[in-house]
């Protein structure tokens, strides 16, 4: 059964559903003296959040959308014209059949969370929610503009939490009236799978937004790691070095795509193989971050690979195109065969 949405004005309800994960604790890591890393579990209680605004309908946008209405809040969902959004129903609505053909869910479950999702092109409905968390496209100045713009909107003071995988939360917060607001809201595609959340702390990020998301996270059945801000964070650094690695040796045929995903889902025992990731996340998207990577850290390991620029001119993106270094079915969202 597909989800139903109704136009009414600017506005979509939406059907979702969410994957069940078991709950996880949020934990709070902290570099202490000579580099060691200390973990603290804080009591403290964080304001409450009954409603939160996703900018931006995408891959990580729709998913974190679906994720937070299936637990209980009340969601505003935004993107910039309706075709964009209706893009980002199609794909709740393909993971509300697949919750339900694995039993993750009923048909309860999925009729509680329609009622919590809202669809709006109007940047002024996201602004009253109590959490907005950005999920638009990786440019420093356009997410900066957006907090901008949402602040100049909103009623009441909100927390801001982007979901930038590299882009420094610093200068994001620049752009704020209430640094002290702004954080990390890292998540990992797919959102109904991927457990973690990296929550990234700025130099004015205050105590209390972290353990608002902590809190956020924790409701989501999230596991939260707290960061500093650093070009990267923790995950993009790694995960970028191992993809930009992967790339080069499939660019100098040291073995095909297939294989060397093998390697480090056999090998290793990472759940999908970097260059299958990479086409999950996006070719451009992985580009982006790499060339900001290089320029901030300096270092040749996060040089793009001419292959990754070939494809990305190419408009091969991934998965979201139809073809990166595999090519996808549409209909099954299963990749077919190697990209060559």
């Amino acid at each position: 059964m597909l989800a139903e949405y109704s136009l009414l004005g600017n506005a979509y309800s939406i059907t979702t559903a969410i994957e069940v994960v078991e709950p996880a604790l949020c934990r709070h890591v902290k570099a202490g003296p000579e580099g060691i890393v200390r973990t603290s579990l804080k009591e403290t209680v964080a304001p409450t959040i009954e409603s939160i605004a996703v900018i931006g309908a995408g891959t990580m946008g729709h998913g974190i959308a679906l994720v937070a209405a299936g637990s209980g809040y009340r969601v505003i969902l935004l993107d910039v014209d309706l075709d964009s959004l209706a893009r980002g129903v199609q794909a709740i609505e393909r993971n509300l059949e697949k919750g339900i053909k694995l039993a993750k869910l009923t048909e309860d479950d999925r009729d509680q969370t329609l009622q919590r999702i809202r669809g709006t092109t109007r940047l002024e409905e996201a602004a009253q929610a109590d959490l907005i968390i950005e999920a638009a496209p990786e440019q420093l100045q356009l997410k900066q503009e957006l907090l901008q713009e949402l602040e100049s909107l909103a009623q009441h003071p909100f927390y801001f939490a982007t979901n930038t995988s590299s882009l420094s939360i610093t200068e994001i917060a620049k752009a704020s009236q209430h640094p002290g607001r702004v954080v990390g809201m890292h998540f990992f595609n797919p959102v109904h799978l991927m457990r973690l959340v990296e929550i990234v702390v700025g130099k004015a990020t205050a105590e209390e937004t972290i353990e608002t998301v902590r809190e956020v996270g924790r409701r989501l059945r999230k596991e939260c790691i707290v960061v500093q801000d650093v070009p990267g964070f923790a995950s993009s650094r790694l995960g970028v070095a191992l993809g930009l690695e992967a790339m080069r040796m499939f660019e100098q045929g040291v073995a095909s795509a297939p294989d060397i995903d093998k390697a480090m889902e056999l090998g290793y025992n990472h759940p999908m193989g970097p260059l299958k990731l990479t086409d999950l996340v996006g070719l451009d998207v992985r580009l982006n971050i790499a060339e900001y990577l290089h320029r901030e850290l300096g270092s040749e390991t996060f040089r793009p690979p001419q292959i990754l620029r070939q494809l990305v001119d190419e408009g091969k993106l991934g998965k979201k195109t139809g073809e990166g270094f595999y090519a996808w079915n549409d209909e099954t969202g299963d990749a077919r065969r190697a990209h060559s």
